[in-house]
């Protein structure tokens, strides 16, 4: 009886040493699955404030795209208005060109007349 005693103390203490190693286990994986659950946590916040972060950027895009169609109107609307007034600007200098072709016409003529003035005012004070 002595040895079965022996014997089922032993194993007893076998098995009580087992369970140690077995719990030892458990609390090693339950930290393990803590820690994973707090880098999950981690993850899942990352992950919320890069959406919110992609729809701050996407407002944004939406926003400066709304302006530079904006600009895009008012260059459009710009050049219109330069090509206007480059016409206009065109037509005046081609009527300058005129007026001043016309003025050295007038200056001649006036010259040729002056001269034929002076002929004449010269041959009355020789008569």
């Amino acid at each position: 009886l002595q040895k079965e005693l022996l014997k089922y103390k032993q194993e007893a203490r076998n098995l009580q040493g087992i369970k140690d190693a077995l719990q030892q286990r458990l609390i090693q994986q339950d930290a393990s699955v803590l820690q994973l659950k707090q880098e999950l946590l981690r993850a899942n916040m990352d992950k919320e404030e890069l959406h919110n972060q992609n729809v701050d950027l996407q407002r944004k895009v939406e926003e400066r795209n709304r302006l530079l169609a904006e600009y895009k109107k008012e260059l459009g609307q710009k050049h219109r208005h330069l090509q206007q007034h480059q016409t206009k600007l065109d037509e005046m200098l081609r009527q300058l060109s005129e007026a001043s072709y016309q003025q050295v016409d007038l200056e001649r003529e006036l010259e040729h007349k002056e001269a034929l003035l002076a002929d004449c005012m010269k041959r009355e004070a020789e008569e």
